[in-house]
C-alpha cells in the first residue's frame, strides 16, 4: 500500500480495507499505528469528502467504512491483498525448485503486514540433510531475486536442517519463538506442527 500511496492515507484505507465493519477515527488510529489521531481524522474526513469512505454519525461519534461501490474501491482492494499475493508466488516458486525442502514460511514484518520500503522479506526454510539441499543455496538466490523485483524489497531467508531446528529447540533459542509468532507457512508443514514432531524427538533422545 506505501509504495502507491505513501502518505497517511495508505494505513488508514489498509486500515479500512481488511473490514466492513463501521470504525471509529480513534480505532483507525489505533489499528493503523502510525501518525497522529488527528492526523487520521483528518484523513478520514478527506476520504469521506470523496465518497471512498462513507462517515456515519452515531450519537455524538463518527464512523467510517471503506465505501465499496466506489469506483477507486477496487484499486484499495487490490493493493490490501498484495501479501496474500507475494505468499502465494512463493509457495508456487518453492514448489518447482529441484531441491526439495519440508518447510518454508514468512515472518516477521512480512508476515504482520507491518513493514515499509526498507523492511527485509523474511523467509524460513527447514531443509534435510546437507547432501539433500546441495543446490538450495542457489534456488534461494534466484527466489531472491525474483522477490526483489516483484517488491522491491530484499529476501532474507533462514535456511537451517531438521537437525539445527533440534538444536535450536535444546537450545531455548529466543528466535524459535518469532518463528512461532507470527509465521505463515508458504510450503509443506505448518511450523507449529513440526515444531512439535521435532521436539518429540528431541525429547525421546
Amino acid at each position: 500500500m506505501s509504495t502507491v500511496i505513501p502518505t497517511l492515507d495508505g494505513p488508514v484505507l489498509a486500515v479500512l480495507a481488511r473490514t466492513s465493519q463501521p470504525l471509529t477515527g480513534r480505532r483507525v488510529h489505533q489499528l493503523a499505528e502510525v501518525g497522529s489521531e488527528s492526523g487520521t481524522r483528518r484523513v478520514l474526513t478527506r476520504l469521506a469528502e470523496t465518497g471512498l469512505v462513507t462517515a456515519t454519525r452515531i450519537g455524538p461519534v463518527l464512523q467510517y467504512v471503506l465505501n465499496r461501490e466506489h469506483l477507486a474501491a477496487a484499486a484499495v482492494l487490490e493493493l490490501s491483498m498484495l501479501r496474500g499475493r507475494l505468499i502465494s508466488r512463493l509457495k508456487d516458486a518453492i514448489e518447482h525448485w529441484e531441491e526439495p525442502v519440508i518447510h518454508a514460511s514468512v515472518f516477521g514484518s512480512a508476515a504482520r503486514g507491518d513493514g515499509d520500503l526498507d523492511s527485509d522479506i523474511d523467509l524460513l526454510v527447514v531443509h534435510g540433510s546437507a547432501e539433500e539441499s546441495e543446490g538450495l543455496a542457489d534456488e534461494i538466490a534466484a527466489l531472491g531475486e525474483r522477490v526483489r523485483g516483484w517488491t522491491g524489497n530484499y529476501l532474507q531467508t533462514y535456511a537451517i536442517s531438521a537437525d539445527e531446528l533440534a538444536n535450536h529447540l535444546r537450545a531455548g533459542d529466543p528466535m524459535v519463538n518469532k518463528w512461532l509468532r507470527d509465521c505463515i507457512t508458504v510450503y509443506g508443514s505448518d511450523f507449529r506442527r513440526l515444531r512439535t514432531e521435532v521436539s518429540r524427538d528431541v525429547m525421546d533422545e
